[in-house]
C-alpha cells in the first residue's frame, strides 16, 4: 500500500494536505514508507483524525 492509497483509505484529501502542510506530509510519508501501515496508524492515530477533519476527502 502506498502512502497516497493509505490517505484515501483514511478519507484524507491528498492534494490539500500536501499543499497546506508540505513538511508534515513529507515527514509522514517518510515514516510510512519505513513501517507497516498498521503500526503507522497506531502511532499517529489521534493526529490522523485531526488531519481528516481539516482535509476531508
Amino acid at each position: 500500500m502506498t502512502f497516497e492509497e493509505y490517505l484515501i483509505s483514511k478519507k484524507i484529501n491528498i492534494d490539500n494536505f500536501e499543499k497546506n502542510e508540505i513538511l508534515l506530509f513529507q515527514n509522514w510519508k517518510n515514516i510510512f514508507e519505513q513501517m507497516h501501515f498498521e503500526s503507522f496508524t497506531n502511532q499517529k492515530k489521534f493526529l490522523i483524525n485531526d488531519i481528516r477533519r481539516k482535509y476531508p476527502l
